[in-house]
C-alpha cells in the first residue's frame, strides 16, 4: 500500500495504461509499423526508386513480396519508405501545431479579457480560410522544400487545439488549487506550466492522436496537387492515390499501403484513448 502511495505520476499512468489491453496491443502494433518503416528497407534488395520496366504490375511473389507498380518498382520498398515520410510528416507537423496551439490557447484563456477576445478573433478569421488553400499559399511563398512541408501543415492545424486549450484553461483557472497557487504568490508562468499544463495532457494527447492521421490525409491531398511529396519519393497517401488509379489492374497497389495507413490510424486512436484514461487524475484509484 505504501508503494502505491509513493508511486510517481508517470509510473501510476503506466500501470493504468498496461491494464488497457486494447491500448497496449495498439502500442505494440504501432511499434511494429514504425520498425517496418525504418528497418524494412534493410531487408529488401530493391531501392524504393529502382525501376525495372520488364517487371511491371507483378503480383506479390517471392522476389517482390508486395508486388510491383507501373514502373516495375518494388512495392515493399516503396511502402516501407512511404511509411517514413507519412509518419514523419504526421508526427512532426502535429508537434508544430501542438506547440503553437497549446501556447496560444493557454495565454488566451489565462489572461482573458480583451487579450482573449482579440486572440480568438484572429483564430476565427484563420478558420474562415480553407486549410488546403492556406497550406498551398505557404508552400508557394516559401518553396516546395520537403522540410517546409512540416511547418506549412503544422501552421494550419493548430487552430482547433488553441480553442480546446483555451476552453480547458478557462475552467482550470477558476479551480481552487489555482486560487491557492495565486495566494501563495506563484508566478503566472509557474501556474501555467506547473499547474494548468499537466491538467491539459489528456485533451492534448487525444487531439494529437486525431491530428496525426488528419495530417497524413492533408499531405496526400497536397501530393495529389503536386505540392507535397515529389516523385520518386512516396508516402502512404501518394501510394494509395496511385493504387486507386490502377485498382482494376493491380489491386495490391492500394491494398498494402491502405492496410498500413488504416492500422496506424486505428492504433493512434486506441492509444490516445488509453493515454487519456491513464493521465486523467480523476481516474486514479486511492
Amino acid at each position: 500500500m505504501s508503494e502505491a502511495q509513493g508511486a510517481s505520476l508517470a509510473k501510476d499512468a503506466w500501470i493504468r495504461l498496461r491494464s488497457n489491453r486494447m491500448a497496449l496491443v495498439s502500442l505494440i502494433i504501432l511499434a511494429i509499423i514504425v520498425s517496418f518503416s525504418f528497418i524494412g528497407p534493410f531487408f529488401c534488395e530493391y531501392k524504393y526508386d529502382e525501376q525495372n520496366l520488364d517487371e511491371q504490375f507483378l503480383g506479390p511473389n517471392q522476389q517482390h513480396w508486395f508486388g510491383t507498380d507501373s514502373l516495375g518498382r518494388d512495392l515493399f520498398a516503396r511502402t516501407s519508405y512511404g511509411g517514413r515520410i507519412s509518419l514523419a510528416v504526421g508526427f512532426l507537423a502535429t508537434t508544430v501545431s501542438l506547440l503553437i496551439g497549446v501556447s496560444y490557447g493557454m495565454v488566451a484563456g489565462y489572461v482573458g479579457g480583451k487579450t482573449d477576445a482579440i486572440l480568438m478573433r484572429i483564430v476565427d478569421i484563420l478558420y474562415s480560410l480553407p486549410f488546403t488553400i492556406f497550406v498551398i499559399l505557404l508552400m508557394v511563398l516559401f518553396g516546395r522544400n520537403f522540410l517546409l512541408l512540416f511547418l506549412a501543415i503544422g501552421a494550419v492545424e493548430w487552430l482547433t487545439m488553441a480553442r480546446i486549450t483555451r476552453a480547458q484553461t478557462l475552467n482550470l483557472k477558476r479551480a481552487e488549487f489555482i486560487e491557492a497557487a495565486r495566494a501563495l504568490g506563484f508566478s503566472h508562468s509557474r501556474i501555467l506550466f506547473h499547474h494548468i499544463l499537466p491538467n491539459l495532457l489528456g485533451p492534448i494527447i487525444v487531439y494529437a492522436t486525431l491530428t496525426v492521421p488528419a495530417v497524413m490525409l492533408l499531405e496526400a491531398a497536397l501530393s495529389f496537387l503536386g505540392l507535397g511529396v515529389q516523385a520518386p519519393m512516396a508516402s502512404w497517401g501518394s501510394l494509395i492515390k496511385e493504387g486507386a488509379e490502377k485498382m482494376d489492374v493491380a489491386p495490391w497497389l492500394i491494398t498494402f499501403p491502405g492496410i498500413f495507413f488504416c492500422l496506424s490510424l486505428f492504433c493512434l486512436n486506441f492509444i490516445g484513448d488509453g493515454l487519456r484514461d491513464a493521465l486523467d487524475p480523476k481516474s486514479s484509484k486511492d
